[in-house]
């Protein structure tokens, strides 16, 4: 199973609380840091734009990542959100098997 850290940036805390809280409740990431205080500068629709912003990391595996995606557009404010996966090749054996035992549907039938 392929593990992938998932970097997505939401407009505020309660956006990104409520997305982070969504994906771990189904199962579709096993934990979902949120990062306040950002700022982002970017041109959208060809103004330049500075806003403050929150960062989330979700830990999935790959399997779970086009539903990931799909949950968070659906849920986001943004009409073009930032949901990237990148994946993880090493790091502590125990975290990633954690990870891989809460993260889809074989992680809900174990007690």
């Amino acid at each position: 199973m392929e593990i992938r850290f998932v970097y997505m940036t939401a407009g505020n805390m309660d956006e990104a609380s409520q997305i982070a809280k969504t994906l771990v409740q189904r199962r579709l990431a096993a934990c979902v840091n949120i990062i306040d205080g950002i700022r982002s500068v970017y041109e959208w629709k060809g103004t330049l734009q500075e806003e403050r912003e929150v960062v989330m990391i979700a830990k999935t595996h790959a399997d779970c990542l086009p539903d990931l995606v799909e949950a968070v557009k659906d849920m986001h404010s943004y009409d073009c959100p930032c949901i990237v996966g990148l994946d993880v090749h090493d790091g502590n054996n125990a975290f990633l098997d954690w990870i891989k035992a809460q993260v889809g549907p074989a992680s809900l039938t174990k007690d």
